[in-house]
């Protein structure tokens, strides 16, 4: 587990339906840039409003187009073991290659409940990427604990979103589990740190311009890494200006690649047009 992987938008229609038509085309866009995996049903797809069809045929149309070239980590987590477990199930019947397991949002499992919970989803056998994401799930697991349930066999991967150097950091040197930023502005300073990657909303807007900061850094060209970054940082603090995706879709949109609306509750964009930010962005980097 290693490299950018896309937390992919879910784009809808003017009926207000998943585009799947749309979808496949910003799934094959991805590959096109040579990203390195796929990530639907996530934060980013807005999961939580995606009813059970909707969720099935996305990630059975991710698999499709992605064809064995990447990898599909599927989003699977819920509040709910047993509704977890059904859908590790399903990802893996449908062909993909992981499940992206966010740690359980609202309830606020104690670290006995935590261990049961991944054991759980584990148990499928369908390798798991866990999670950690506080500002979503309301709770922040000590390094010790997430760095123990990363060792647990069947996990391939940490996806970090604390946007804290400190604590991933901290993790990393209790696990050999590959460890990936969740959060676009922390992936290059985690690299430098030992990470292994980023499951990126930024790669949704400008795959190729994301995979170069990653090729830069990994063979050696840290100047230009840093260069490319710097580029990219300001659309990155864009895309978590307003709630994610909601910032993500406008950019895409002022690029033509997707519809900007989101479901209930969250709303739509509306602020300025991103377009000039998008565009400079993507020549700059």
């Amino acid at each position: 587990m290693q490299g950018i992987h896309t937390a992919l938008v879910t784009p809808f229609a003017d009926d207000g339906s998943v585009d799947l038509a749309c979808f496949e085309r910003l799934c094959q866009r991805q590959l096109d840039a040579g990203i390195h995996g796929l990530v639907p049903c996530g934060t980013t797809g807005e999961t939580p409003t995606l009813e059970p069809t909707e969720w099935s045929t996305l990630v059975a149309a991710a698999v499709s187009v992605a064809g064995g070239k990447v990898p599909v980590t599927a989003g699977v987590g819920t509040n709910s073991t047993r509704s977890t477990v059904r859908l590790v199930a399903a990802a893996a019947e449908l062909g993909a290659d992981q499940g992206l397991l966010v740690f359980p949002y609202y309830n606020k499992p104690n670290a006995a409940g935590l261990r049961a919970h991944v054991r759980e989803a584990l148990s499928v056998g369908l390798p798991l990427v866990l999670y950690h994401v506080p500002g979503r799930t309301g709770q922040r697991l000590s390094e010790g604990l997430l760095a123990e349930l990363a060792s647990l066999p069947g996990v391939v991967g940490v996806k970090e979103a604390t946007g804290d150097l400190k604590y991933g950091t901290d993790v990393m040197a209790k696990t050999t589990t590959p460890v990936l930023s969740g959060d676009d502005f922390s992936f290059l300073g985690l690299l430098a740190q030992g990470g292994r990657g980023c499951i990126s909303v930024l790669s949704n807007v400008a795959p190729a311009q994301t995979v170069a900061v990653w090729d830069a850094f990994t063979t050696g060209r840290t100047e230009e890494a840093t260069r490319r970054f710097r580029a990219l940082y300001e659309l990155v603090g864009f895309l978590f200006s307003d709630p994610n995706p909601v910032p993500c879709k406008a950019a895409m949109a002022s690029l033509g690649l997707c519809d900007p609306r989101v479901r209930l509750p969250l709303a739509t964009w509306s602020g300025s047009d991103p377009g000039e930010l998008v565009r400079r962005a993507l020549a700059e980097a």
